[in-house]
Parts: structure tokens; C-alpha cells; sequence
């Protein structure tokens, strides 16, 4: 549960915290996307409307303490739901009200493109990717059924540790419209090195998750590349991707922000040239194809199949 200490420190950082325990934030992107300044590299990629993009999560504690992670990861741990656990409606009313209430001041600007704005009373797409661990959420198939029910798409970011959760949107037809899981390294040491995971058995869990991919309509393997520290073992990667067959690999760069800062170096921040040489040397063990890359984001995409649809609005 979000303490009240908790949400006065949320606040500060322009969250808002919704019921007990869920948060939203407006993104930087879409910030800067009503001002005319760009869109996410989601939107280069999929076709998201960065401008109505609700980006959230229903809990803010996680299972992980990665050192690339940009929050403060000393108080947000936790290996089980602990608490009361609110209704998804409720989650999603809120999240919509606190996120338009936070964009209410764009109303008056003088830079913001106008058709843009005019459309943010009906957000189109929740990114359920803000902070914490979501598949902890125990309502989490309702909360998917909840967005989609009002014709919204949904993006579902984890860290793979929870394949039971997985498993469950599957049986309760609750697919997200885009499942990603992270991978943070090429095998169990360096792993263990960098998510730093309050469990010892979460490196087998993850690989529990990774055969269930084929099963999703959409998923996405997302590698956050942390030069020095993870982007050695890229036959590693490959070996695990091959036999998951994600639809799309996406290999982003470190950014040296926030929290991360007290872990981790500015040199450890990968170039895009890196990225892009590590992606190449990937795709070439994967067989997966090159389909797109945001060099401002550090990031590059690669594709299973060149025939897939990539938008998906």
C-alpha cells in the first residue's frame, strides 16, 4: 500500500497516486509531443498516440532491484501482494481523472498544438509500465479486460518473474494488446547482477515465461543494454529468444537518470552505434530482421517476421 509519506514523495515527482496502491504520470513524450517537440519511439514503432498515452501501474512495489532502474528501489520491494487490493474500474476511472487533471495546465499554453489536446479527454492507450512489478497485481486479467472494455489498448511491461500471472491472462482471455519482458541479461550470473532479484529461483521463472510467449497474440523481448555489464553474452541472448520466438526484440540503451545514478556511471551508458552493432551481431543469431531504430532513444528493433504488422492503432 502506498503510505501517505510515500504519496507526498510520489507528488512531488508529478505522480499521482490513485486509490491504495496504483500511480499514473504523464510521460515526458507526451508532454513534449503536445508542444509540438516529437513523439515516443513507441509511436515510430507501433503507432501509439504518444499525445493519449496513459502511462501507469497498479502497484509500486517490485521483486527486482535493478541497478539500471531509474526509482529509488530501497523501499519498493516485495516478493507477494501485501494489503488491500482495488478494484480494477476503480483503477482506471482514476488513473484517466489524475492523468488529465495533470494535463489541465497544457489548456493555456501558447505552444501546444491544439488539435492534440483537444483529444486528451479520451486517452486511447494505458502503458501499464510506470514503476513496481504489475503481474504482483492479483486483478490483473480484470484490469486488461477493463481498458480494453472501453476501447483502449494496452501495453503490459514485466519482468517475467511472475509466469503464474501470465498464464492466468491467458486462460481468462486477457491478453494485453503488446506483452513485453524484459531480459536483462544473456544468462543467470549476469542476471543476477544487475536485477539483483529478492528471490533465488526468479532466472528459472523468467525462463518459465519466456515458453509461454509463443502463446501471446504480441510480445516483445525488451533488452535495456547496460554497456560493461550485460551486453557480452549475445549468444546468451540469442539461444533464449530462439527458443521463446518473440515477435519483435527491442535492445535499448542505459540512460543514466534519476536513481541509476547512484549505481551505475555515465560510461555505462552504450552509444547507439553500440546498440546497433549488438543488435546486428543478435539478429544475425536470431535469424530476426531489422525493422526500425530511434537513435535519439537509443534503441533498435528487430522483427521475427517482416510481414507482421507492426501499428497497432
Amino acid at each position: 500500500m502506498v503510505t501517505e509519506q510515500k504519496k507526498q514523495e510520489f507528488e512531488k515527482q508529478q505522480y499521482r497516486v490513485v486509490g491504495n496502491h496504483s500511480v499514473v504520470k504523464v510521460c515526458s513524450w507526451t508532454k513534449q509531443c503536445l508542444r509540438g517537440k516529437g513523439t515516443c519511439y513507441k509511436n515510430t514503432f507501433y503507432g501509439i498516440k504518444t499525445w493519449l498515452c496513459v502511462e501507469m501501474s497498479p502497484t509500486t512495489v517490485c521483486n527486482h532491484r535493478c541497478q539500471f532502474c531509474w526509482r529509488d528501489t530501497t523501499d519498493a520491494c516485495s516478493v507477494e501482494w501485501k494489503g488491500q487490493v482495488d478494484d480494477p474500474k476503480l483503477i482506471v476511472d482514476g488513473c484517466i481523472k489524475e492523468w488529465r487533471d495533470l494535463l489541465y495546465g497544457f489548456g493555456g499554453s501558447e505552444t501546444v498544438d491544439r488539435e492534440k489536446y483537444a483529444e486528451v479527454d479520451k486517452p486511447l492507450h494505458f502503458a501499464i509500465s510506470l514503476t513496481g512489478e504489475p503481474t504482483l497485481y492479483p486483478k490483473l486479467p480484470e484490469l486488461i479486460k477493463e481498458i480494453h472494455s472501453r476501447g483502449m489498448t494496452s501495453f503490459l511491461v514485466s519482468n517475467g518473474t511472475v509466469p503464474g500471472m501470465l498464464q492466468k491472462l491467458l486462460n481468462e482471455g486477457a491478453q494485453p494488446t503488446q506483452l513485453y519482458i524484459s531480459l536483462t541479461g544473456g544468462d543467470k550470473e549476469t542476471y543476477e547482477t544487475i536485477a539483483r532479484p529478492l528471490l533465488k529461483n526468479t532466472w528459472e521463472k523468467i525462463m518459465e515465461t519466456m515458453k509461454l510467449l509463443k502463446q501471446f497474440d504480441r510480445s516483445v523481448v525488451r533488452i535495456t543494454a547496460v554497456k560493461d555489464l550485460n551486453m557480452h553474452n549475445v549468444k546468451g541472448y540469442a539461444e533464449i529468444i530462439n527458443d521463446a520466438q518473440p515477435d519483435f526484440i527491442e535492445i535499448k540503451g542505459y540512460m543514466n537518470i534519476g536513481h541509476a545514478m547512484k549505481r551505475l556511471k555515465v560510461e555505462n551508458m552504450p552509444t547507439h552505434s553500440e546498440i546497433k552493432d549488438f543488435s546486428k551481431k543478435l539478429a544475425e543469431l536470431t535469424g530476426y530482421h531489422y525493422a526500425d531504430e530511434r537513435e535519439q532513444s537509443r534503441v533498435v528493433l528487430l522483427v521475427k517476421d517482416l510481414n507482421k504488422e507492426l501499428k497497432i492503432i
